[in-house]
């Protein structure tokens, strides 16, 4: 699926804090030829490079450096600063600039596990070309797991989906990207999405009026079928918008209502916003969720429904 450039641009978030990462130069994807031209091109023309498709096997590679080689990443625990340090670079490395958004979190319940209180943060990442007055759209995944699981499914498959939409869209476009922190529950109740609760209580007015969609990538790798959900007794437009989508690219879908990831922070708020995956699997919040849990054929159904989304929206701007 071909992405154009996105030509309007997103708003400068309120409310984040710490220093931008520096960006590296994004190195280039497209395989050295194996033979000159026939033709040469005119004097003084540069050969553009082709346009970037979203990669199943990349977006594996995350899978496997989060989930395999970091492993469980409680959102107040090394191993989350060392993940999401990571993202960030991944991130800036496409262009983006890179802020961290920090918050507290309370003590409580790790799925069985006793947390003490501490601090998360959220990774947001900005394209170059923003315009502080354009409407946008916001993508995110939480990068956090439960105490006990190196979270795979749950959730280093949306967080490979993110960073391959960052390399596809290649820093640029009217797309925010946010790899939220402190997603998974602390207790009962309430005691979940402190990520995306901080981002939503910290944009400003003007800003927050300029958002135009929210999707959130939660548990994308597992089964055949996507599924598509929003927060019941909130507009479900989002995500029967997804569902047209991936019904012109034949991709397979379950519509439903879901309020257990970070689109209800962004719902309840009056948001537009839907979620993508949510398919049950015997490792969930447990060791069991390990790379071999996901499914590359499942995320690139994912990344082929968030691509086309975006060039649909483009199109329709």
């Amino acid at each position: 699926m071909r992405v154009v450039a996105i030509v309007l641009a997103v708003v400068v978030l309120g409310g984040c804090s710490g220093d931008p990462v520096e960006p590296r130069q994004p190195v280039s994807t497209t395989p050295a030829p194996t033979t000159a031209p026939t033709t040469a091109p005119p004097s003084g023309t540069a050969t553009p490079a082709p346009p970037a498709r979203f990669d199943a096997t990349r977006a594996m590679r995350t899978v496997r450096h989060l989930a395999g080689r970091i492993g469980p990443r409680l959102a107040t625990g090394p191993a989350f600063r060392e993940a999401a340090a990571w993202v960030a670079d991944g991130l800036a490395a496409q262009g983006y600039a890179v802020r961290r958004q920090s918050f507290p979190l309370p003590a409580g319940d790790s799925w069985g596990v006793p947390v003490r209180a501490g601090r998360s943060s959220n990774v947001i990442a900005t394209p170059r070309d923003f315009d502080p007055v354009a409407p946008y759209a916001l993508v995110g995944a939480h990068l956090d797991t439960v105490a006990v699981a190196p979270g795979a499914e749950d959730n280093a498959s949306g967080v490979a989906v993110l960073l391959e939409l960052a390399r596809v869209l290649g820093g640029t476009g009217q797309v925010v990207l946010v790899a939220f922190g402190g997603e998974e529950p602390r207790g009962p109740g309430e005691l979940h999405h402190f990520g995306s609760k901080r981002y939503v209580a910290a944009l400003a007015p003007a800003v927050g009026r300029q958002l135009r969609a929210m999707v959130s990538l939660d548990r994308v790798g597992v089964g055949s079928v996507v599924p598509l959900s929003s927060v019941e007794g909130t507009p479900s437009a989002l995500r029967d918008r997804l569902a047209r989508v991936a019904e012109r690219e034949g991709i397979p879908t379950v519509v439903e209502t879901d309020s257990a990831s970070d689109h209800e922070s962004f719902a309840d708020a009056g948001f537009v916003a839907a979620r993508i995956g949510s398919t049950p699997y015997a490792g969930y919040h447990s060791a069991a969720d390990a790379p071999a849990v996901v499914d590359p054929a499942q995320l690139r159904r994912v990344g082929r429904l968030l691509t086309a989304w975006v060039s649909a929206a483009l199109r329709a701007s």
